[in-house]
């Protein structure tokens, strides 16, 4: 009897242990397909859109969702503002031809994000900014 009940006992620690390996791996999958998204931009210029934050690797990535409008104005440029309130003058928004970079990798020296905002570097003037809920990294 005592040994049917220590068999029982040990198969149901193996049980856990393997209820803990698939729920690691499940959150290690979620989190490789992880997304934070900002407010809606809000700004004198811009007030459509938001902008994404994800990892593929490591590269750090930010995105502007499809009902972005680029603002017409002379130099739109990608700005961003980190959690302990540094800015940092991105690419422009405006490439060759009629393009747009609607996403940017960033620096590496950029550790976190709480801010992304659309900045006119002719008119040095904000145009619009989304926050995240928290800083992204």
């Amino acid at each position: 009897m005592r040994e049917k009940h220590f068999s029982s006992l040990i198969q149901m620690g193996l049980m856990s242990l393997l209820l803990i390996v698939i729920l690691s791996f499940a959150n290690s999958a979620l989190a490789v397909g992880h997304s934070n998204t900002t407010n809606v931009f809000a700004g004198s210029k811009v007030n459509k859109g938001t902008a994404s934050f994800t990892k593929d690797g490591n590269k750090k990535i930010l995105s502007l969702s499809d009902d972005f409008q680029v603002p017409d104005t002379p130099d739109p440029h990608w700005q961003v503002v980190d959690s302990k309130g540094n800015v940092y003058l991105l690419q422009r928004l405006g490439i060759k031809g009629d393009k747009v970079n609607t996403s940017i990798i960033l620096p590496s020296y950029i550790l976190d994000v709480v801010k992304v905002q659309i900045w006119c570097a002719f008119a040095e003037a904000l145009l619009g900014e989304a926050s995240f809920e928290s800083p992204v990294n």
